[in-house]
């Protein structure tokens, strides 16, 4: 799937020294080429058209774009934008039906009439909102030092014409949800994001982009195909694969490894997790049905019982997390006599972890956010297949660890998973559609001229690091952090540290070598 390409100069893979086991110090590679401001220009792809132009004044009203007042959280000042935006930017803008999209901005108290630089921050997903600040912390408060923050809620998430298990009924017919989910991708996250920019930035000024995992995939789509609007692109943990087709076969192959390592951190670091989650599997094989019944009415099975792995193996906490909601798995017996079950405790803590009931768009969407031109046909389940020895569970509750999986959507999740029942025929008809329009321009990002930086976690479960060392040769100018200290979640963990990492290999602050 993807073409194998030499390293070039500004990448020296000698300058990487990685020993096992890894130490508890980042390991740092850092790149550099110069970079050139771009001048401004219109670029069309496939009747996607990225606007950088309209001659609009941030202080001007405008029906596209309704502007709220100032109010204040511990330390910050905010004000909530809404603009309206066409479904389909490829139509004329009168033509398209309308959604709306929410955008919050962020300044530090005192700092409102600043004329500060603005930074726009792209969350990870797909199908999640941004971040909701209740006080100056983490990034945000780092940012909040130099910049305008503005955290936009991407289509069909928060606050922005949000595509959820409630609204998304409204539909006549799968096929009509699926034609309206198609414009729910990153081209059209980009295009909402230019819409905004030349109607809020004093000027229409370039912008900062910050992209967070799926978020820093939507900022590489942006270096693709509307680079004239950033000034500078920080990404952490968001390096995409940019192989035409549909990548995702040869992202889950490479995954699935990386998850066996996680595993078997897991089980070396709670050994008596062993026989806890055997004990859960056999239980839920033997019950009726082959599992037993959720609160919100669906059924844990065991191959659901690992699905626990895709926010348990990944993150910082994560190992602690899933440990500790094993250790309340059971019921106490009060009544001699009573029969053994699994706590409410327990089954509540397992759909509250997987969130697919508040963030239905993830599961919909998310295999399509690695197709350019080719459909994944659930690539998922194909993949695992591949790895069944070693994950099948009931096997491997006779005697071996069972394994958890990892980001992964498979087709049983909209039989066993309630809210995403009705969604079934849909997730099919997505899984089968073949006409994916581009993601990626690789002839845009080898000539590159926008300043770039990229944390990239070395043991990251989620973007795996191979895969990143393929495409970042291909983004021109790109400057890489290369850190083991951190997994996935190191926006979210040490926030402001990684925040100013990044900034510092922009603004010369961080040595070449």
């Amino acid at each position: 799937m993807f073409a194998s390409h030499a390293p070039p100069s500004f990448i020296n893979p000698l300058r990487l020294s990685l020993t096992r086991p890894l130490s508890s110090r980042a390991v740092t590679l850092i790149a550099a080429t110069e970079f050139h401001r771009l001048r401004y220009r219109r670029i069309t792809v496939r009747k996607v058209n990225f606007m950088a132009g309209d001659n609009f004044n941030a202080r001007d009203s405008s029906p596209d774009h309704v502007q709220g007042k100032w109010y204040s959280v511990p330390e910050l000042r905010l004000r909530n934008h809404r603009f309206t935006v066409p479904l389909d930017h490829s139509l004329d803008h009168r033509a398209s039906p309308k959604i709306s999209v929410f955008a919050r901005e962020v300044v530090s108290v005192g700092k409102e009439d600043q004329p500060l630089p603005y930074l726009l921050y792209l969350q990870g997903g797909p199908g999640f909102e941004c971040p909701r600040p209740t006080e100056a912390s983490g990034w945000i408060q780092k940012a909040c030092e130099e910049f305008r923050v503005i955290l936009m809620d991407q289509r069909g998430t928060g606050l922005s014409t949000p595509l959820t298990a409630s609204s998304m009924s409204q539909f006549k017919s799968a096929e009509d949800l699926a034609d309206y989910m198609k414009h729910f991708r990153a081209d059209n996250i980009v295009n909402d994001a230019e819409f905004i920019r030349v109607r809020l930035v004093p000027d229409a000024s370039p912008w900062t982009v910050l992209g967070q995992s799926y978020g820093g995939f939507c900022a590489v789509t942006y270096l693709s195909f509307a680079p004239q609007g950033l000034k500078q692109v920080l990404l952490t943990g968001g390096i995409p694969p940019i192989g035409d087709g549909c990548t995702a076969d040869t992202v889950y192959r490479v995954c699935f490894e990386q998850i066996i390592l996680q595993n078997e951190k897991y089980y070396k670091r709670y050994p008596g997790d062993v026989e806890v989650v055997r004990e859960v599997v056999n239980y839920l094989t033997e019950s009726e049905g082959g599992g037993v019944l959720l609160p919100s009415g669906g059924i844990l099975t065991p191959r659901g019982l690992q699905a626990l792995g895709l926010s348990g193996l990944g993150t910082s906490t994560g190992f602690e997390r899933l440990h500790y909601m094993f250790e309340g798995v059971w019921d106490p017996v009060i009544v001699p006599g009573a029969p053994k079950q699994i706590s409410y405790y327990f089954l509540n803590a397992f759909e509250k972890w997987l969130a697919f009931d508040t963030n239905p768009l993830y599961a919909l969407m998310h295999e399509s956010i690695y197709c350019q031109g080719a459909s994944s046909k659930w690539a998922a389940r194909r993949i695992r297949s591949e790895y069944e020895e070693k994950f099948d569970a009931i096997k491997a509750a006779r005697g071996s660890p069972v394994l958890f999986t990892g980001e992964m959507i498979f087709p049983w999740m909209f039989d066993e998973i309630h809210a995403l029942r009705k969604f079934k025929d849909v997730a099919h008809i997505l899984a089968e559609k073949k006409d994916w329009g581009p993601l990626y321009d690789t002839t845009t990002l080898s000539n590159n001229k926008v300043p770039v930086a990229a944390a990239v976690y070395y043991d990251d479960m989620f973007v795996n690091f191979k895969l990143v060392m393929e495409t970042a040769p291909q983004i021109a100018g790109i400057r890489l952090w290369i850190t083991n200290e951190f997994m996935h979640s190191g926006l979210r963990d040490a926030g402001g540290q990684v925040f100013e990492h990044l900034m510092g290999l922009l603004n010369g602050k961080k040595p070449l070598f």
